[in-house]
């Protein structure tokens, strides 16, 4: 952003420049003012140039952004349904391991 910033000023300096140097050229009026909407026009259509470059680079940074986060979350359940199953078949290996030990217990008379 601050390389944006400084275009922005080279540009806006140069404007002004211009529009100064057209305003103390020894020329009529009419001449003069239509010099000054020539130049603001060209400035103005460079300008919305540059700001579509940069509209397009903040989109274009966004939607990878915004898909980088997408394949993150979908990971994310991914490796969560895992753990989840993992855990499940955990549970049901203790409870038979439980079981059984209390079963044995049961067949022991001690």
């Amino acid at each position: 952003m601050k390389a944006d910033k400084i275009l922005l000023g080279v540009l806006g300096g140069v404007a002004v420049g211009a529009l100064l140097g057209v305003l103390f050229a020894p020329e009529k009026g009419d001449k003069t003012r239509r010099k000054i909407m020539d130049k603001s026009n060209d400035y103005a259509d460079e300008l919305k140039d540059k700001l579509d470059t940069l509209l397009g680079t903040i989109t274009n940074k966004y939607e990878k952004i915004w898909q980088e986060g997408e394949a993150l979350v979908s990971e994310g359940k991914s490796k969560f349904y895992d753990a989840k199953s993992d855990g499940e078949a955990l549970l049901a290996e203790g409870k038979s391991k439980f079981q059984d030990a209390k079963n044995d217990m049961k067949n022991t008379n001690i």
